[in-house]
């Protein structure tokens, strides 16, 4: 990648995280890149389309993360675990992705919810293939994949993120207990 189109991307990464995707100007952007705002405009075409190539990057990112936590585990579903919570993690702990989280439910701006649901649609696409992978190697009882990834995501939140709203935040360990007594029936035991 450009040098300068690296440095714009962390730039603008920097003051969405700072300042959300309504709040930032390509004007900000460029003042943190130390460029001419047209230097941006060769690269990127409007604010929209910076957000969806810096989108793609943490997808790219969280999925690294992800395989190298699928390792961990000895059954299917204990690498699954891994790789989600690995994910959640991740986003829980990065900045423009906790600021963006704040601006749908605020502003609901169409930009963002894409963005967020670009997200959730490539992890859930993630763990789906996993799930069929153990299903194809008869580690995984036949489930339907992309429901099952799904329904495993929106719970991997509730445990990770609304749980911790009113509660205890809950160790690696026990949501992988919980998930094993919701899910037992997936599973060949």
């Amino acid at each position: 990648m450009d040098a300068k189109k690296k440095l714009i991307m962390e730039s603008a990464k920097k003051s969405f995280s700072l300042f959300g995707y309504k709040g930032t100007t390509m004007d900000q952007i460029a003042k943190i890149a130390g460029v001419g705002k047209a230097t941006i405009y060769t690269f990127f075409a409007n604010k929209e389309v910076l957000l969806h190539e810096i989108i793609q990057s943490l997808i790219a990112e969280m999925k690294a993360g992800a395989e190298k936590a699928l390792t961990e585990g000895t059954t299917p579903f204990e690498k699954i675990h891994s790789a989600l919570y690995e994910i959640l993690v991740f986003r829980k702990e990065h900045e423009l992705l906790i600021q963006l989280s704040h601006e749908v439910q605020q502003f609901g701006s169409p930009v963002t919810i894409e963005a967020m649901s670009s997200i959730e649609s490539e992890v859930v696409q993630f763990i789906a293939e996993h799930i069929e992978r153990a299903i194809h190697n008869g580690t995984m009882k036949n489930c339907e994949p992309k429901i099952t990834a799904f329904v495993l995501f929106k719970l991997y939140v509730a445990l990770v993120f609304d749980w911790e709203k009113q509660n205890e935040p809950l160790t690696d360990e026990k949501i992988l207990k919980l998930l094993q007594m919701y899910f037992g029936n997936f599973l060949n035991q």
